[in-house]
C-alpha cells in the first residue's frame, strides 16, 4: 500500500534545489574537462556535460547527504555518473544510433564539432569517471566497489546492453512484450540510475537494499515518462525531437499501456520508490519529492 506524506519541497523549490545540484557539479566538472592541453576535446567534453537536469548526479549528493558522507567524495562520484551519463547521450545521438540533432536545447556534440570528435569525447567522458572516482576522498575498499559497479552498470550487462537489445528489437519491427521492455529499459536507462540512488549507502557502507529498491522504482518511471514526453512534450520544452518512437514504429509503454496507462503505472512506481525510503523517515522527504519530480517534469 502507497505510503503518503507531506512533501516538504514544492516543485519549484525542489527544482531550485534540483538545479543548485546541477550548477555545483557543472562548477566541478567543467574545469576538469576543459583544461587548455586537451583543445577541442576538451571542450566537447565539457559541452556535452552542461545543461542538463543532472539527476544522477543530484541522486548520488542526497543519498550522500542521507548517509553523512564526506562532500568531497561524494561531488566526485556524481560527477562520475555525470561524465558516464553523458558519453552515453553524445554516442547515443550519433546518426549510427538515433541521429539527432538536438541535445538539451543545443546541437548534439556531433553537429557541434563532427561525428570523430563527438565519439572521441563520449571515449574520453568515459574514462574520466574512473579517474574522478579514482581520486576521491574514499576509502579504497570503497572506490574499488563504486568502480566495479559503475563498469557493471555502465556496460554489456547494464545500459550499452540494454541499448544494443533497443536496436536489435527496432530491427526487428519494434514488437516487444511489456516484460521484454521492461526488461530492456532496466539496462538503458534504469542501470545508471540504479547506480546512482545506491552510490551514498555505498560510500558509508551501509545497506544500500533500500535504495536499490527506490532506484529500481525510479528507473522504469523514468523512462516511462521519457515515453509519454515522446508522445506529448514540446520540442522547445524537451531540448531534443519529440514524437521520433511512434514515426519508427518503436515499441513503448506507450504503445503497450496506452497513455492513461503508462502514467499510471508511472505513477504506482513512484508510489513504490517512496515506500522503500520510510526506514529513513523525514531525512528521505527530498528523495521522495525526486520520486515525484521523475513523472511531473516536462522535459
Amino acid at each position: 500500500m502507497a505510503t503518503l506524506w507531506a512533501r516538504r519541497l514544492s516543485m519549484a523549490e525542489f527544482k531550485a534545489a534540483l538545479a543548485a545540484d546541477a550548477a555545483a557539479i557543472t562548477d566541478f566538472l567543467v574545469p576538469k574537462l576543459a583544461v587548455p592541453q586537451r583543445g577541442i576535446l576538451g571542450e566537447a567534453m565539457a559541452y556535452a556535460v552542461q545543461g542538463g537536469k543532472m539527476l544522477r548526479g543530484f541522486f548520488v549528493l542526497e543519498t550522500a547527504r542521507l548517509h553523512g558522507v564526506s562532500p568531497d567524495g561524494a561531488m566526485h562520484a556524481a560527477g562520475a555518473i555525470e561524465c558516464v551519463h553523458a558519453y552515453s547521450l553524445v554516442h547515443d545521438d550519433l546518426p549510427c544510433m538515433d541521429d539527432d540533432d538536438l541535445r538539451r536545447g543545443q546541437p548534439t556534440v556531433h553537429r557541434r564539432w563532427d561525428e570523430a570528435i563527438a565519439v572521441l569525447a563520449g571515449d574520453a567522458l568515459q574514462a574520466q569517471a574512473f579517474a574522478l572516482i579514482g581520486t576521491a576522498d574514499l576509502s579504497d575498499a570503497v572506490q574499488a566497489q563504486l568502480m566495479v559497479s559503475l563498469a557493471d552498470r555502465g556496460g554489456a550487462d547494464g545500459m550499452v546492453g540494454g541499448q544494443v537489445a533497443d536496436i536489435a528489437a527496432e530491427s526487428a519491427g519494434g514488437a516487444l512484450t511489456l516484460d521484454e521492455i521492461t526488461a530492456l529499459q532496466a539496462g538503458k536507462t534504469g542501470a545508471l540510475l540504479i547506480w546512482s540512488t545506491m552510490a551514498g549507502a555505498v560510500m558509508a557502507e551501509a545497506d544500500a537494499a533500500p535504495l536499490r529498491r527506490y532506484g529500481e522504482a525510479i528507473g522504469l518511471a523514468f523512462q516511462i515518462a521519457d515515453d509519454v514526453l515522446d508522445v506529448e512534450g514540446d520540442e522547445a520544452a524537451v531540448g531534443k525531437a519529440v514524437r521520433k518512437d511512434d514515426a519508427a514504429g518503436k515499441a513503448t509503454f506507450v504503445s503497450l499501456l496506452g497513455l492513461d496507462g503508462a502514467k499510471r503505472r508511472a505513477a504506482e512506481l513512484v508510489d513504490e520508490a517512496c515506500d522503500a525510503l520510510n526506514g529513513y523517515g523525514d531525512a528521505a522527504a527530498t528523495l521522495k519529492d525526486a520520486a515525484r519530480f521523475v513523472i511531473e517534469r516536462s522535459h
